[in-house]
């Protein structure tokens, strides 16, 4: 029997939201003033979702339960598989050496720490997110810094920082292509609109990331490399969006932003080098961070080999994130598990939808294409290439594997309370909330991405939730559907440094276990106060000149 979702089940709107809040709410007081271990503290609020999904939206137990399980076994594969691989390739590169001929050379292009953080958070994790996105980017990046001698906060936390501008063309574009095929909207002119709207945040970013780690001082002593690096990432990103499409807009404008930040490094350093790897005002919380020695000059050889695993990481995830490979992939194998007794048998309906829709519940095993399965290819390739031998590598992953158990349960956990939200419409309950706000609504439909973000931890998955009802709003208040829908994708990459998965892979990067309350304290002021300067933009967008001219009908 299909079940129809309920989206006021409270018959007050205010009652309804702040009891369709509280899942979240456990799970963001347990981690971040309770202190609870991130798995503890995820079981509680899939609990409570539990709960109230079936005592309060009526939602029969069994759904429920099996809502739970798909967003479980999605926290596995892909989530999950990523983080477990891309840990195993830096313990990998750690134990032989090579790690630290790696972080030489890096302190070789600079000793600043800022300008290394500029160069691998902001410009190689935009690569990574381009190239596969999914929590790859923050993996691969705070592994980095924290190798570099970064103190874990300050390497969880300004990688999640740095991952946000260019989340929105994640994983060649899905967030955008999904939006638009899902939703129909018309893919050139929603990918051009939110061209029009990250780059410039895309400037932005880079100061707000050295600000937060430096202050306002050391920002200031760097700025003439933050704006190379922010505006040769901004131009391309506009332009291929605006005039080629949304595959390749984060591919380009991180090549660009690497490249145009090493050439201005060869003729412009800083006067005084920043040395510190902690976070300015917190050290404190910084766990232990230290300085590194001054770098040894290596070889070119040993270079190009302390290096290796990395390009090959990078041509793997860039070669399993193309389309036609993925497609090869999973022609081969990808079978597909729909979950009886859930697929097509939730019903979404008005307002969010136009004609009552049911949803699909279908668990797509495509271990071949995940990401996670190039990255394991790639350490293992990378293995091989360091002289592993196969027992070797094998006793690794299972290091490995046992080091990231509880952040894999996390995942699995933190997942399966957002998919169960989803089909219980606890979320939608939340963002008809900000859809009341009559001409606030640009600011607020803003801020719906940014929630969607928050609650699912994917651009991709907040644009199907919510991409629907920023066009039936928009076209009620009389604003571009355009406008909205974009706003919902730019909205929301400021939201994927406080979701839940992107935090457990933070602290499993940098292994700094049972921390995630920590880095969630740190990032969250940073999140809503950049998802409200994106608000204060787009609703200058709807109403204001010349601002008014950015909009595409």
């Amino acid at each position: 029997m299909v079940w129809q979702q309920v989206y006021n089940p409270l018959g007050s709107m205010f009652l309804s939201t702040l009891v369709a809040s509280v899942p979240v709410a456990v799970m963001l007081i347990g981690l971040g003033f309770l202190h609870l271990k991130a798995h503890i503290a995820a079981g509680a609020g899939l609990l409570a979702a539990i709960l109230i999904a079936v005592l309060a939206y009526g939602m029969p137990t069994e759904m429920a339960l099996k809502s739970a399980l798909l967003g479980g076994l999605t926290g596995l594969m892909p989530i999950g598989w990523i983080v477990l691989n891309i840990i195993f390739l830096h313990q990998l590169t750690e134990q032989n050496g090579s790690f630290k001929v790696l972080q030489d050379s890096i302190a070789g292009i600079t000793p600043d720490r800022r300008l290394q953080l500029l160069l691998i958070a902001f410009a190689f994790g935009a690569f990574f997110e381009g190239a596969a996105g999914f929590g790859t980017p923050v993996a691969v990046t705070a592994a980095i810094l924290i190798g570099l001698g970064f103190s874990p906060l300050a390497a969880s936390g300004l990688s999640l920082i740095a991952n946000t501008a260019p989340v929105a063309y994640g994983a060649l574009g899905t967030p955008v292509i999904t939006l638009a095929k899902v939703h129909g909207y018309d893919l050139m002119a929603v990918s051009g609109m939110i061209g029009r709207q990250l780059p410039f945040f895309s400037v932005m970013v880079p100061f707000w990331l050295i600000w937060a780690f430096a202050g306002r001082r050391g920002m200031l002593q760097i700025w003439p490399a933050i704006l190379v690096t922010g505006v040769s990432f901004a131009i391309p990103q506009y332009l291929v969006s605006n005039f080629i499409g949304p595959e390749l807009v984060d591919v380009i404008a991180a090549l660009s932003s690497m490249t145009c930040l090493v050439l201005f490094l060869r003729v412009w350093q800083p006067k005084e080098v920043w040395r510190s790897v902690t976070l300015k005002g917190k050290e404190e919380d910084s766990g232990e961070g230290h300085s590194l020695p001054p770098p040894v000059r290596h070889s070119t050889a040993d270079v190009v080999r302390a290096w290796t695993p990395w390009i090959i990481l990078t041509v793997f995830v860039f070669i399993w994130g193309l389309p036609s490979v993925k497609a090869f992939f999973n022609g081969l194998y990808a079978p597909s598990f729909p979950i009886d007794g859930l697929h097509q048998m939730v019903e979404k309906v008005a307002p969010v939808v136009r004609t009552p829709t049911k949803e699909s519940a279908v668990y797509v095993f495509g271990l071949l294409s995940a990401t996670g399965t190039g990255i394991l290819a790639a350490a293992l390739v990378g293995g091989f290439t360091m002289k592993y031998s196969l027992g070797q590598l094998v006793a690794a992953y299972g290091r490995t594997l046992f080091m990231v158990r509880f952040s894999l349960l996390t995942i699995v956990l933190m997942l399966g309370l957002g998919t169960l939200t989803r089909f219980s419409g606890l979320d939608t309950t939340l963002g008809l909330a900000f859809a009341t706000t009559g001409v606030l609504y640009p600011f607020f439909g803003t801020l719906m991405g940014w929630l969607g973000v928050a609650l699912t931890g994917s651009d991709t998955a907040s644009n199907v939730l919510f991409g629907g009802m920023q066009k039936v709003a928009a076209e009620q208040l009389g604003l571009s559907p355009n406008l909205m829908g974009a706003a919902n994708s730019s909205g929301g990459v400021m939201g994927k440094m406080i979701d839940a998965q992107s935090i457990v892979v933070a602290s499993t990067a940098t292994r700094w276990f049972d921390h995630e309350g920590d880095i969630l304290r740190y990032v969250f002021f940073h999140s809503i106060a950049l998802a409200c300067l994106v608000g204060i933009f787009v609703t200058l967008q709807a109403y204001v000149w010349p601002f008014t001219t950015l909009v595409i009908k």
